[in-house]
């Protein structure tokens, strides 16, 4: 008896209809975008230009520690993350002119005019024994702050929040409520 040949079925066209799926998937699927603290560096330096001690008043910094057990420092106080947001509030905004807090120097601001701009900064420092959910909260707190007294401002001049103004109108915004947070490399006190 003679074997039957069992005929064979034409690949030549699967690599093509497989690199097609994939160039398919590729344009229609999205990619997931990393997202970060956003944080605006200070310009680089003229190479001819002389370094400079700045020296900015005890008063016009608040200084927030993070310890290696999450516990929060605000200044002199041993605070909950739940009250850094008012707590830099009134540390930025020194509504009853605290000698104490920081002080204002009136600007000009283009397109707007004279404004009392808080020389506050907040200086934020974390030990390597942090943890990043920790770390995450302070930063969300204290940005949080800043964004409430943006919107505020905002309201009370143009009548609108931060993110529906013009971009005019948001450069304005920022000028008047800036968004000082230093941040100092981690220490590791636990070796001390």
């Amino acid at each position: 008896m003679a074997s039957k040949k069992t005929p064979e079925i034409n690949s030549s066209s699967t690599a093509d209809i497989a690199f097609l799926l994939l160039c398919y998937f590729l344009m229609t699927s999205t990619m997931g975008e990393d997202s970060g603290l956003q944080r605006r560096l200070p310009p680089m330096p003229n190479e001819n230009q002389e370094v400079q001690d700045q020296k900015i008043n005890r008063r016009n910094i608040i200084v927030v520690k993070i310890n290696s057990q999450d516990r929060l420092l605000a200044g002199s106080d041993a605070i909950d993350v739940s009250l850094l947001k008012d707590r830099i509030k009134d540390f930025l905004t020194n509504p009853t002119d605290d000698p104490n807090l920081p002080e204002k120097e009136v600007k000009d601001i283009e397109g707007f005019g004279a404004y009392p701009v808080s020389k506050g900064v907040i200086s934020l420092q974390n030990d390597r024994g942090t943890s990043y959910q920790a770390y995450i909260a302070v930063q969300n707190e204290l940005v949080k702050a800043i964004n409430e007294l943006r919107d505020d401002f905002c309201k009370r001049y143009y009548g609108k929040v931060y993110t529906q103004l013009t971009e005019d109108q948001q450069k304005i915004a920022r000028e008047a409520i800036p968004q000082n947070i230093s941040e100092a490399e981690p220490k590791d006190v636990s070796k001390r």
